[in-house]
């Protein structure tokens, strides 16, 4: 009998050769892969580009056309970071923020445009993105090209930490750098608000002037005249004329008062939001109850502000609203000034529409307030403004909303 031990079979002989490993080259690694290899391409147009227009830009910043070469060249490098960006989110699957072009509506003309693009941060960033690019650039497609033929098992692990470098640089360069940088943009273009919403504001008082009390003093000035022509010759007619002079006067007066109060009502600067708010809601054509619960007064600006806010908001409800009642409440919370007007009419108030209301939330806006509508169709509508507290004695502000 034979008791040699029984050949092993062949599934376990140790003469077999171990299968490969494998690797999960799955969609994201391809894409990976794909952006390492256009790394290249894309970092040497872009260094070739920047080296280009911002030497000869500040080479030839003596002559006149030095200084807008360079900021073109810089006006470029934002067009070449929002390719850039485009490709990072389509093959790496990172979100990068679209950093807020300059306001051309609001430079006003050929200086200051040159002068906001000379120191525009987000184009001297982009240019910096592609001034060091080159070198990773050429490592990458070296590294990947290289992995593909001869590395290729670990190729998906050396692919996702280049692509990890590749995800940070665009984070950090390619991306508004922080809070600070954003908000400076936001004030820039709620100044142009600002000073749009004060020349109109002027030519308003300016028209009124002129179409009013000037036109009614003039004829005053002219029929006062007559009555001294007349005061000898017809005593009667004089007399009348200066009657007639007299109710004009009050006429005249009433309407620089009504004048003043569209500019600063006396009331409030007197008396405060709560008497000057009150005052404002006996002008509404529907009943309105004014709650005002303020620990102090605020800033002058601020308490203009928010008397402007209710009484269009008030003029709207009189005009538009078909509501029975309406409410105005006015608190302190925190570092802001709450105001909230009520009513209980048809709704269908929309601050996109182009009307008033997105007159006033640019208003607040450039004031770093918050103007919110809530009207559906049928009713009731509220809207919420809110601004920033300023303590008036001091003329300090409560730090800033986050």
């Amino acid at each position: 009998m034979d008791t040699s031990p029984a050949p092993r079979s062949s599934a376990t002989s140790t003469s077999e050769p171990l299968p490969p490993a494998r690797f999960a080259f799955d969609a994201v690694t391809w894409k990976e892969i794909a952006n390492l290899l256009l790394n290249l391409f894309m970092s040497l147009i872009g260094f070739i580009y920047v080296v280009t227009t911002l030497s000869l830009g500040a080479g030839l910043s003596v002559t006149v056309i030095g200084l807008p070469l360079l900021a073109f060249g810089l006006g470029g490098c934002r067009l070449l970071g929002k390719l850039e960006r485009a490709r990072v989110r389509k093959l790496l699957g990172v979100h990068v923020e679209e950093p807020r072009p300059l306001r051309k509506k609001t430079l006003g003309g050929f200086l200051p445009w040159l002068w906001a693009s000379l120191k525009d941060p987000v184009a001297w960033r982009h240019a910096l993105y592609f001034a060091i690019r080159l070198p990773w650039g050429i490592v990458t497609f070296a590294v990947t090209l290289t992995s593909l033929f001869v590395l290729w098992p670990v190729l998906p692990y050396l692919a996702r930490g280049m692509s990890t470098v590749d995800r940070a640089l665009a984070r950090g360069l390619l991306q508004p750098s922080d809070e600070l940088e954003q908000r400076i943009a936001e004030l820039e273009t709620d100044r142009g608000v600002v000073f749009d919403t004060a020349a109109a504001d002027l030519r308003r008082i300016e028209r009124d002037l002129h179409d009013g009390a000037q036109a009614r003093l003039v004829a005053l000035a002219m029929d006062l005249g007559l009555a001294k022509e007349k005061l000898l010759e017809d005593p009667e007619a004089a007399a009348k004329m200066v009657g007639e002079a007299h109710g004009e006067v009050k006429v005249a007066l009433q309407e620089l008062r009504d004048l003043a109060r569209g500019i600063h009502p006396a009331i409030l600067t007197d008396r405060g939001l709560d008497a000057a708010l009150s005052s404002v809601a006996t002008r509404c054509t529907v009943p309105v109850s004014v709650t005002v619960d303020l620990p102090a007064r605020p800033a002058e600006a601020i308490e203009g502000i928010a008397y402007f806010t209710v009484s269009e908001l008030l003029q709207n409800v009189s005009k538009h609203s078909r509501a029975r009642t309406a409410s105005v409440d006015v608190w302190h919370s925190g570092d802001r000034l709450m105001i909230q007007v009520r009513d209980d009419g048809q709704g269908g108030a929309d601050v996109t529409s182009g009307s008033g209301l997105a007159g006033l939330a640019e208003r607040l806006d450039s004031v770093d307030g918050l103007f919110v509508v809530a009207s559906p169709v049928g009713g009731p509508t509220m809207v919420t403004a809110e601004l920033p507290w300023r303590d008036r004695e001091f003329g300090t502000q409560a730090a800033p909303r986050r």
